[in-house]
């Protein structure tokens, strides 16, 4: 009695690696996919959820609107974005700004759903969580620029 038990564990267990490894390892050879993958699909995912206003904390912000002032430069699809990741999984985390009125919680559920169909779908990997840190709250006339704040209506 003892050996079939002993041969039904380790057939379970090969049973579920081949199951969440399938898509990256194989028997032709193995995927890897790098962490910035991971964490412009993840950056992108989460842009795409209406009411997220931006990603990264004030410094980050600031120096991306630095960045896309510089001719050829671009900003980046990973900014507020963390990931570690694993052979078969990944874990995410979000630094957000939602736009005033929006539903926080709602928000956080879309943001979720959006960013592991995103992630495990382009990578095959398994997301395992996806924290959200929701740092501000974008009110809307407080991103006016200096030029509108500063015009009187005359002409120059």
């Amino acid at each position: 009695m003892t050996n079939p038990t002993t041969t039904k564990t380790p057939a379970r267990s090969t049973t579920v690696e081949t199951a969440t490894t399938g898509a990256l390892v194989s028997k032709q050879g193995s995927t890897t996919i790098a962490d910035t993958v991971v964490q412009k699909v993840a950056g992108l995912a989460t842009r795409e959820v209406s009411g997220v206003y931006a990603l990264g904390g004030g410094a980050a912000r600031a120096f991306s609107a630095i960045r896309e002032r510089i001719p050829g430069a671009s900003a980046s699809a990973g900014q507020g974005v963390s990931v570690e990741v694993g052979e078969t999984q990944a874990a995410i985390d979000l630094q957000i700004l939602v736009e005033y009125g929006v539903s926080i919680a709602d928000l956080s559920r879309s943001v979720r759903r959006n960013v592991i169909g995103a992630v495990e779908q382009m990578t095959g990997l398994e997301v395992v969580e996806v924290n959200i840190n929701v740092s501000d709250v974008h009110i809307p006339g407080d991103d006016e620029d200096e030029d509108t704040k500063n015009d009187t209506g005359r002409v120059l």
